[in-house]
């Protein structure tokens, strides 16, 4: 499953239209913004789930988990659909138990962008840019119901997220 944060996402939709093929899914927001990122993603070989977590978000979760587990490839928006900024909420690692998945972080930097004055400071590349997707180490946390545990894990996918942020300009 892949992570990143909501300001660098829409940068890398287009890019992962290669692996097409592989049905990769993505929550995205119901908001009238929402609508007009799941149409790209669509256009690019995305499935697209509607919801989050300040609307729908618990059957789009669901789906999201029946997604992950048939295609074993999805993405997920850590600090998405409305901050605040670089804290990675708890859907991420829910679904990473759930469908017992491996995390992927992924960072996204382009050499020319705008940067929109809004809550996560949104990047979008301008033409000609050179974008860049940066992988980091998979990691897979164990399932826990413990809240100290749990909290445990956010916190450590945080921090491995934290130097990919974005916050200047």
């Amino acid at each position: 499953m892949l992570c990143a944060w909501h300001q660098q996402f829409f940068s890398a939709i287009r890019p992962f239209k290669r692996y097409a093929k592989y049905h990769p899914a993505l929550m995205i927001s119901r908001s009238r913004d929402g609508a007009i990122v799941a149409a790209v993603a669509r256009q690019t070989g995305w499935k697209t789930v509607r919801g989050s977590s300040s609307r729908g978000g618990k059957p789009a979760l669901r789906s999201m988990i029946r997604h992950l587990e048939r295609s074993n490839l999805a993405a997920h928006i850590l600090d998405g659909p409305t901050g605040p900024i670089g804290v990675v909420k708890a859907g991420a690692i829910r679904l990473a138990h759930a469908a017992q998945a491996t995390i992927v972080p992924v960072s996204v930097s382009a050499r020319w962008a705008l940067y929109f004055n809004s809550w996560d400071r949104f990047m979008l590349p301008l033409p000609f840019s050179r974008v860049t997707l940066r992988f980091g180490d998979p990691i897979r946390f164990a399932s826990t119901n413990d809240p100290e545990a749990f909290e445990q894990q956010r916190v450590r996918l945080e921090s491995m997220m934290e130097p990919c942020l974005i916050t200047g300009r």
